[in-house]
């Protein structure tokens, strides 16, 4: 009888600072959510360092005691990786690999590394790689060192890993031809949507790994791979959606996250392309998150840097089922009552309540609230139908019960 394997995990040590635009409540929150995204990547977390930098170190961006620390903690630890939550310059990168001797990664390059491991068609390869080189470029000068003493694991996918001898000259050569390539898909791509005819177009949008392919699956009866893990879907899927008697195009598209690298938001224009050309917008929202009007802020953000701020748009809040809130006695007069002791309820008659029939309340993968989710979709798709099409004789029904 075969043994199944153990998955290795590769050990990586966690880094955020405290500074004047982020407390140690918000530098926790988003460790939490680097803490997410190195597990998807194949790596598990040791242990994370917070230091409070005012003034970022210009050499390693944290101060030298505090990397002292780190390097003491790694030599004893066989740590794989360290990853830090801002940035790092490709100066800073350098001197602090040389003084750790082991794979330095920010945000930026890890959350490249996930997608080289979630792109599995041609055009969502070609649109990472061309990310990957835009990073790689300035920071070629330190990248061989650790090249050659280490193959594989968190961060070494991609060009750099069969490239070594690649010089920057070569790099641009590459992302040159990489552009060319997407610049013909997306005209191709541009063909397609073109051919898909009048029908109305509805995107779901989101945070990452709030259950968009899930809800995809559901109102489509497709089998779009869906995962509890950030950035399960990168390839944009379309399907034909029928409710009641009346059909439309549903798409499903990259989840979006805080501090998205601008070489991604770049080179998945074209992906973008299907929210910028829908009619509706679904915009998922995790409400079990604690921090959820956060997550909804940053997708508005990149909604509005792609020109799609001002669409008609559905709230959807998903995951109902989990949501969960702290309780205040009656009789406590000392605690302060938060938002993370309201109930849905509450919720509701927040800025919610504002949005009428366009804020749902569901739950996707217990099928909850989906009539009424299902009639409001139907309800909004119709009106923009019947704009489109004011002289067509299509049959409206006024109720989807019997659908």
């Amino acid at each position: 009888m075969l043994e199944k394997k153990s998955i290795e995990y590769e050990k990586a040590v966690l880094i955020g600072v405290i500074n004047r635009a982020q407390n140690e409540e918000k530098v926790n929150e988003y460790l939490d959510e680097l803490e997410f995204l190195t597990y998807t990547a194949g790596g598990e977390v040791a242990k994370r360092f917070v230091q409070r930098v005012e003034i970022p170190n210009p050499k390693t961006l944290i101060g030298s005691g505090k990397m002292k620390e780190v390097e003491d903690f790694v030599e004893e630890n066989e740590i794989g990786s360290v990853i830090f939550d801002d940035e790092l310059s490709p100066g800073q990168q350098r001197n602090i690999e040389k003084q750790l001797r082991c794979k330095i990664l920010d945000r930026t390059s890890l959350i490249l590394d996930i997608f080289a491991q979630r792109a599995k068609t041609s055009y969502s390869r070609t649109q990472v790689e061309l990310a990957q080189y835009e990073y790689l470029l300035p920071r070629l000068t330190g990248l061989w060192t650790h090249l050659e003493r280490q193959k594989g694991g968190i961060g070494m996918r991609g060009p750099g890993e069969t490239e070594i001898e690649t010089d920057r000259r070569i790099v641009r050569d590459r992302i040159s031809l990489l552009k060319k390539k997407l610049s013909k898909i997306d005209r191709q791509m541009e063909t397609q949507r073109g051919n898909r005819g009048a029908l109305v177009r509805v995107a779901l949008v989101g945070y990452t790994n709030v259950g968009k392919s899930t809800l995809m699956n559901v109102i489509s009866k497709s089998n779009v791979f869906a995962e509890n893990k950030l950035f399960a879907t990168l390839d944009t899927t379309v399907r034909k959606v029928v409710i009641g008697n009346l059909p439309f195009l549903l798409s499903d598209t990259v989840g979006f996250i805080r501090k998205l690298p601008t070489q991604l938001v770049e080179s998945f224009k074209s992906t973008l392309d299907e929210v910028r050309e829908a009619d509706l917008l679904l915009h998922v929202v995790d409400i079990s998150h604690p921090n959820f009007e956060e997550h909804i802020e940053s997708v508005n953000k990149i909604l509005a840097e792609i020109d799609s701020a001002d669409k008609k748009t559905i709230m959807v809040f998903n995951k109902i089922d989990r949501y969960k809130h702290e309780t205040i006695d009656d009789d406590d007069l000392v605690t302060e009552r938060t938002t993370k002791h309201f109930t849905i309820g509450d919720w509701k008659s927040t800025w919610m309540q504002r949005m009428g029939e366009n804020a749902l309340f569901i739950s996707a993968l217990n099928k909850e609230n989906l009539d009424e989710f299902r009639k409001q979709v139907y309800n909004v798709v119709r009106d923009i139908h019947v704009t489109r099409f004011p002289y067509n004789n299509f049959l409206y029904p006024e109720h989807l019960d019997q659908y």
